[in-house]
This record gives structure tokens, sequence and C-alpha cells, in this order.
């Protein structure tokens, strides 16, 4: 116990956490672009138009069913022998972007759906655009209750960023094994590598749990508040 505490963390923690720095910015990158194609695909389903459905629908059942490794694999070394070639790095976030859009797309047709259809008819009778009501009235709604949601999967994936060390991406599950290689101590380096895992995990979910206070109308909050303490 003291040789983990006082000889490994001080030697190993600092290739550890640059590995963590990547799997962060993976996640960040990956989940600002999953929410943008969440949301836009979302958007188009809801509409009218076929032609556009269509091909969302095939897309959202096509990157779900398939795992997200194999959608990895096929990025990575597929895409090249059409002459497309990515980074390691960019492979990830395609592909975990990707992925996490389409999931992401179904939480947000779900929100937008659960807003009161009336709202858009009352826009709609003091000459608003939809493209107005979508922006002002639907979209505040509809994000405000995806947060939970949304949180969770950024939590998820911080943990299915380490599927990206399969293409060569020096993440921090990635660094870890290069630790075992080179020392041979598995279990104490998985250890840490769990550790960092665990408290960027607890740190998301706090910040998700403070950014759904922040979001919530004060007379919502007042009123959980009485019931809570009812």
């Amino acid at each position: 116990m003291y040789e983990f505490f006082f000889v490994l963390i001080p030697e190993h923690f600092p290739f550890l956490l640059q590995g963590a720095l990547v799997t962060l910015e993976l996640s960040l990158l990956s989940m600002t672009l999953g929410i943008l194609i969440g949301l836009i695909v979302a958007l188009g389903r809801l509409s009218q138009k076929w032609w556009l459905v269509w091909p969302l629908r095939a897309y959202v059942e096509v990157w779900r069913d398939v795992p997200l490794i194999v959608q990895l694999l096929v990025i990575y070394f597929t895409l090249p022998q059409i002459g497309i070639v990515l980074p390691g790095f960019w492979a990830g976030i395609l592909g975990l972007s990707l992925n996490l859009g389409a999931y992401l797309s179904e939480v947000f047709r779900a929100a937008i759906q659960s807003v009161d259809a009336g709202q858009r008819e009352a826009g709609l009778s003091i000459g608003m655009s939809r493209i107005m009501i979508y922006g002002r009235v639907v979209l505040p709604q509809a994000l405000r209750i995806a947060v939970p949601t949304v949180g969770g999967y950024f939590i998820s994936l911080l943990k299915d960023s380490s599927l990206v060390s399969f293409i060569a991406v020096n993440e921090l599950l990635r660094h870890g094994s290069i630790l075992i290689n080179n020392t041979f101590r598995s279990m104490e380096i998985y250890l840490m590598v769990a550790i960092i895992y665990f408290v960027m995990s607890f740190a998301a979910s706090r910040a998700v749990i403070w950014l759904e206070r922040v979001l919530t109308p004060v007379h919502q909050r007042a009123n959980a508040q009485a019931r809570a303490s009812a």
C-alpha cells in the first residue's frame, strides 16, 4: 500500500493524466458534435418530408444497431480504401459523434414532442414564424427537459471513449496499457486508471446536476423544495 501511494502514483500518474486529457478532449468534442447532429436529425425526423425522414431514420437505426467498436474500425480502416484518410483522433471523434448523435436524436425528438402543442398554436396566432416558435419557445423547453438524459450520455461517453484505443489513439486506457507493458504492474495501473475515470465521471455527474438546477425556472425549484419539505 505504501508503494502504491508514495512510489507508483507519483511516478505514473502524470503519464496517465496526459491520456486523461486526451479522453476529455475526445469526450467534449464528440459531445458537442453529437448534440448538433442529434438536434438536426430530431428536427428533420419531425418534418413532414418523407425524403428527409426516411434517410434520417435509416441513419439512426444503423448507428444504434451496430456496435460502436465496429463503427470505429470501419471508419479508421475502411474509409482510407475510398480515399478518405483520417488520423486516429479525428476518426474517433467522427465515430463517437455519429454514434452519440443517433441516440441523442431520439432524446431530443421525445423532448420536443413533450412540449405542449398549444404553445406552437399560440405562437402562430400572434404572427410568429415556425423558426421563431422553435427557437424561442419549443427548443429552450425541450433542451431543459433533455438535460438529465444528455448528461447521462456524456458520462457514458467518457467511458466509451476508451474504445478509441483500438484505433491507436493515446487516450487514458491506452496510456495505462503502455505502462503495464513497461512495468508488468497490471493491478496497480488499472486501479489508477479506474480512479481517474471515477473522478472524471463523478465531476461530470455533479456538473449535470448543477446545470439542471440552473436551467430549472425559479418557481419550479420553489415548488420542488416545498414538496420535498412537506
